[in-house]
């Protein structure tokens, strides 16, 4: 987020420009505030921006209440802003967050409780989207080792699966497995 204030008065008394000042009614100053909004839910400190928002629209300060001007639109009051955009946006189901920091799994806002091994499969699997897998392989790059019952691989998978809901496995029938080209996997590593 970047916060730019204009002062109504372009430079400081005794100074001089190059430029032309640009023309401003009256004493009023603009305060620019550039919001870069992702998908899913609205984040403490980004309510309470809204909040502080909707405290100035509500003191209806100026003379006609603040106003939001978007590049090629009309201006919009603060007001009808807030509204729209600090609406709770419920999270999609589909989509599976994976935090690596913390080693949880979201899944439509809600914690999925994954064990460790099935937490490290589904990371390593979304680590490498649309490629194919054997058991073999994957017991080495998961579980670290080889010399373990191929099945165990197919256990954890349909575990996987049952927990997550989706469809986030593919199985590559005589080969073995990938992430699923419908899954909607997210990867957050700082978390």
């Amino acid at each position: 987020m970047s916060v730019v204030a204009i002062s109504p008065r372009p430079f400081p008394p005794g100074r001089r420009s190059d430029r032309a000042p640009v023309a401003r009614s009256g004493s009023t100053s603009t305060l620019t505030i550039t919001v870069d909004l992702q998908p899913g839910p609205v984040t403490p400190r980004l309510a309470r921006l809204f909040d502080l928002l909707r405290e100035l629209a509500e003191a209806e300060e100026g003379a006609s209440g603040p106003t939001v001007a978007v590049t090629g639109a009309p201006p919009v009051p603060v007001a009808r802003l807030v509204r729209a955009v600090a609406e709770p946006v419920a999270p999609d189901p589909e989509v599976v967050q994976i935090r690596v920091g913390s080693r949880t799994v979201f899944q439509g806002g809600q914690e999925v409780s994954l064990t460790r091994i099935e937490f490290d499969l589904l990371l390593f699997l979304s680590e490498n989207p649309r490629r194919v897998f054997t058991r073999l392989q994957l017991l080495g790059n998961v579980w670290g080792y080889e010399h373990a019952v191929a099945r165990t691989v197919d256990v954890h998978i349909r575990r996987l699966r049952s927990k997550i809901g989706v469809p986030l496995v593919t199985t590559v029938h005589g080969v073995g497995y990938r992430l699923s080209d419908a899954a909607q996997v997210t990867i957050d590593r700082g978390a």
